[in-house]
């Protein structure tokens, strides 16, 4: 059989129902992470569903605890050859909340639904459906290769992506010879758009910075006492206007990345941020003078306000507050300085007499990216390029976060991520979904990877 044969197989797994059959199947698994109760439910993903899907595929599997008693993982590997590349595959298992209750219609999250173009349930984006579809994809060239794929397979899938991977850089260190591959081929997050095929090598990292001003306890009569008390809530607002201005650019700094490259420029040259009628337009006037909104997006730092607090908006008294609290986040890409950054924004609001105001950064994770002279880059460009007959946006980086810095970091190996949902998949809220014609084009995108893998007689860097 051929290449054709093969994708035309991806894409019959679609349309005779078998994949979102199986796709149902795992999204009935409640698997929230963030939710002890579910812990034994992310074991039996991993050993009642996905085990069995990989040992018919001829695969060994291997179920390895977290260091730390969460959720566990599994390891399915494949060999055929030596000489033979081999590709590590990721994905999670694990979910947010179901939000039971809050969604369109009043939807069971933990049943797959479609309507339309849309299947609705918890995980169809992110991430049981995209690693379902690279799993479809193997089978289908396995069946068109009579039982062989050409090349190597290792699939690492863990279940606490959706609490910031805590074991995932440990698991990966103990296995390192084991995890030992040519490429990784991972899907997660969302492509550019629904129309347009995607790939990005890497991820922005993320910094929380918590800023609270107590001055007192309690809150006194705005009357009796405003013009000699000083208002936590004004002193945080104008700490922050400090950051970064009324039109989201930064102000400080050292919260912005090195200049950008010709290379990075060159890359989003043609990367058009267009969201659809059901996605929050882009606004005007926002964020970095002189930068595209890819460029802003992909390859700037963004301060971004998550959440304020000052006295009872619900129940405002007439009262100065004691008060104010903010949580902001720094989404910032490869070469930003980020290892002293409280102390940073600690001395920047000294320097303009907001001493009162305390800093401190928590939840930290990195940013990390493939070089962009990588061979792999224009190889799975082209193969998806030939499959789809489309250009596809190669991004320096997701514009989220994903423990991508595990792969290039630790275990040195290039990263290719290959997305199958789109910006408007309402992963992480209610009405998470998948849209049916990307997914079509996904199958067909992996099993023309897959295909492409098992024609190379050497991996690239061999060559």
């Amino acid at each position: 059989m051929t290449r054709t044969d093969a994708i035309a197989r991806a894409h019959t797994m679609l349309t005779s129902g078998e994949f979102l059959a199986e796709l149902g199947r795992r999204v009935a698994y409640q698997t929230e992470s963030q939710n002890p109760e579910k812990r034994d439910t992310l074991r039996a993903y991993l050993t009642d569903d996905l085990e069995p899907a990989f040992k018919s595929l001829d695969f060994s599997t291997k179920l390895i605890e977290s260091p730390a008693g969460r959720g566990p993982y599994l390891l399915a590997q494949y060999s055929e050859s030596a000489s033979a590349p081999t590709v590590l595959i990721y994905g999670h298992g694990d979910v947010v909340d179901g939000m039971v209750g809050e969604w369109r219609d009043n939807l069971d999250p933990w049943r797959t639904t479609q309507v339309g173009n849309r299947v609705y349930g918890r995980g169809t984006a992110d991430n049981k459906g995209q690693h379902s579809i690279n799993m479809a994809a193997l089978r289908a060239v396995r069946e068109a290769r009579g039982g062989k794929l050409g090349f190597n397979v290792k699939f690492l899938i863990e279940t606490g992506e959706e609490i910031g991977s805590p074991d995932l850089p440990q698991v990966c260190e103990n296995l390192r010879d084991e995890l030992k591959a040519d490429l990784l081929l991972a899907s997660d997050g969302p492509r550019l758009s629904a129309e347009r095929p995607t790939l990005f090598l890497g991820c922005r990292g993320g910094i929380r910075i918590h800023l609270d001003v107590n001055l007192r306890e309690g809150g006194h009569h705005s009357g009796n006492w405003g013009g000699v008390l000083a208002n936590p809530a004004t002193i945080l607002a104008s700490a922050i206007a400090s950051l970064v201005d009324s039109h989201g650019r930064l102000l400080l700094e050292q919260l912005k990345p090195p200049r950008l490259s010709n290379q990075i420029r060159a890359a989003l040259a043609d990367v058009e941020v267009k969201p659809t009628t059901d996605e929050p337009a882009l606004s005007e006037n926002w964020g970095e003078d002189g930068l595209s909104a890819a460029e802003r997006l992909y390859a700037w730092n963004t301060l971004e306000v998550l959440a304020m607090s000052s006295g009872n908006i619900d129940k405002p008294a007439n009262a100065i507050p004691g008060r104010a609290s903010a949580i902001l986040q720094l989404r910032f890409v490869v070469g930003t300085r980020v290892d002293n950054l409280a102390e940073v924004i600690r001395a920047h609001l000294h320097a303009r007499r907001f001493t009162m105001v305390e800093v401190q950064a928590t939840q930290r994770f990195a940013a990390s990216r493939t070089d962009l002279d990588s061979p792999w880059i224009n190889w799975t460009a082209e193969s998806i390029r030939k499959t789809t007959g489309k250009a596809p946006a190669v991004l320096p980086n997701f514009g989220g976060s994903l423990p991508n810095d595990v792969f290039t970091d630790i275990l040195k190996v290039p990263t290719m991520w290959v997305p199958h949902s789109y910006p408007g998949c309402s992963q992480h809220a209610p009405d998470e979904h998948i849209l049916i014609s990307v997914t079509e084009e996904a199958l067909g995108i992996m099993a023309g990877l897959f295909w492409d893998l098992g024609e190379m007689k050497h991996p690239l860097a061999r060559n």
